[in-house]
This record gives C-alpha cells, structure tokens and sequence, in this order.
C-alpha cells in the first residue's frame, strides 16, 4: 500500500519472496500510463512464485481507475445506476464484456466489480450510484449480467459488498457500517443479488465492514462466522474481505485480530491487511497454537488455487 508504488522495485520483490502475497490491487495513484500499467503488472506477476491476483477497482462510473484516468482513451460510464435505469440487463453485461476486455489487456485478472448492492437509503454517503438499483431484482440481474461479462473476458468478477451496504448510512472506511435489516429483510432484498452470483459461474464475494446487529451483534460482518454462513454457495464462492486497512477495522483491531477472526468466520481472502508482517505473523501463531487449523486453511488455499487455475494461466 505504498504511496504512489508504480513499477516493481528491488525491495518489493524482497518482500513477495518474504510474505508470498496472493494478489494485488492497484489503485489511481499507482498508474500512470498504458504502458508503465501493463509493464507494473507483468513485472509484478514475474516476480512471484505462484501467479497473482492483480485486482482493481472498476466499476464502471465514479469508481473506475483506469478510465477515469485521462492518460487511457477508454470508454467511460456514468454510472451503474445509469446502465440498470436502462431496463435491459444486457447493457451491463456489455459494460462487463467491455471492461474487462480492457482490464485484460493491461494485465488484470480480477475486478472489484459488480457493485451489487441495493441502493435503498437516499443518505448512503457511499454507494448511490455505484449500485445498478433501488429495486432487489433488477439490481440482482443487472450484477449477474455484468459479471458473466467480466468474466467472459477472463476477470474473475467480485460481487460486493455482502450483506448489502445499501441501506446504510455511514462509510466504511472510516467507521463501521450498520444495517438495521432483520434476516428476513435482508433475504427479500439485500441477499437477492448475492443469490443471483451462485449463478453465475467462477465468482468471488467481497464481504463489508457492516454490522446487522441481528445476525452480527456488534461484530462487522467480516469477522462474523454467521454473516459468512449466508454466503450463497460459499463453498464455491472466493470469500473476499473489504480492506482490513479501513477505518471499520483497524479502530478497534490490530492487524493480527482482524487477520485470524476475518478466517476463522470463513473469509478466504484478506485484502489489504494494515499491517502485513503483523497479520501474517498472526495467522502463522494462531495455526501453530491451534486457534487455526490447517484443514480451515487449506479449504481456502484450495479454493484460491482453483480460481487462479481459472483465472490466472
């Protein structure tokens, strides 16, 4: 997470050697151009033992690394609400399919995208827009629609943020979240698009820093075995966390809390620990001390192994 990394350094290879890392996102401030892009993410894949996750954030609208950035001549979208407001799902699966075509190019293999979220609350300070919908079911096609896109590309698509972050009204990164849903309430509209993702083939689940005091208590979903129980098809789903770098977690857990309890709830990827060393170090005493099983561990190494075989030959 360093500021404004953009070209592999001797010091980074170092680092993947020491803490062999399964992934990377990229953010704006690490690109600059097409070119210095695709040499950063080829050199980084190079410089790994087992092939990377190269990872980004585009969704298409405000979120969009790579075209909202006027060194790309790319096509730009208004936003996802303006896609779904179209009626047809099939324009969000053009958007995936276009997208990820672009995504591929420079050397990426995972996106952060679809954003399916409902947007139910006019005063969510953070996804609006981002979200295909205020309706559960046109947002759940529309999300389904663009991922089989992005994944006809050869982007594994995320679908985000679960259980839903659009009845909320705070940011997660700089706070906990908090959806006042009941689990049924969740099932007939937040869950809708999740269950849809079962559907779609090879996809991955980012859950959020969102407390449902319901099903949570005043745990974030991320860390709550209960909230990750409801994952549609888990078994087959790459569980993601958002960021362990947001203001939700690292308020009240060291990077070492939030490693081990994001997979002791079930999560299988942890993104963007605050603390690398400290969370890696964690996890490596909870399985010698017993608090982590290998067997729990090796059920998301084989999951991360099989996506990757997919996604990352």
């Amino acid at each position: 997470r360093a500021d404004g990394v953009t070209q592999v350094t001797d010091a980074m290879r170092e680092t993947l050697q020491q803490y062999p890392v399964g992934g990377i996102c990229q953010f704006g401030k690490n690109i600059e151009s097409p070119s210095q892009l695709a040499r950063f993410n080829k050199d980084l894949q190079a410089a790994s033992a087992t092939p990377l996750f190269i990872t980004v954030d585009e969704e298409g609208g405000m979120v969009a690394r790579l075209a909202n950035n006027d060194a790309f001549d790319l096509p730009r979208y208004a936003s996802a609400a303006a896609v779904g407001a179209l009626g047809d799902p099939e324009n969000a699966r053009a958007m995936g399919q276009t997208i990820g075509g672009y995504l591929k190019t420079y050397g990426f293999n995972m996106d952060f995208a679809p954003d399916a979220d409902v947007n139910t609350n006019p005063d969510n300070p953070i996804i609006g827009t981002r979200a295909f919908s205020s309706d559960a079911a046109d947002a759940a096609d529309c999300a389904a629609a663009m991922a089989r896109g992005l994944a006809g590309e050869g982007i594994l698509p995320t679908f985000k943020h679960f259980p839903g972050h659009g009845d909320t009204a705070e940011d997660s990164h700089t706070g906990l979240a908090y959806s006042y849903r009941t689990v049924d309430e969740l099932a007939a509209c937040e869950l809708l698009p999740f269950e849809a993702a079962a559907e779609v083939g090879p996809r991955a689940v980012m859950v959020g820093h969102i407390v449902v005091p319901e099903l949570t208590g005043d745990l974030p979903a991320t860390l709550c075995a209960d909230a990750i129980a409801l994952v549609p098809d888990a078994e087959n789903t790459l569980i993601v966390t958002d960021s362990l770098a947001m203001g939700a977690i690292t308020d009240s857990y060291t990077p070492g809390e939030a490693a081990v309890q994001a997979l002791q709830a079930g999560c299988d990827v942890l993104l963007m620990p605050d603390g690398l060393a400290d969370a890696y170090d964690a996890v490596l005493a909870a399985v010698q001390n017993g608090t982590l099983s290998e067997d729990r561990l090796d059920l998301s190494v084989n999951k991360i192994l099989r996506m990757k075989a997919q996604f990352c030959a």
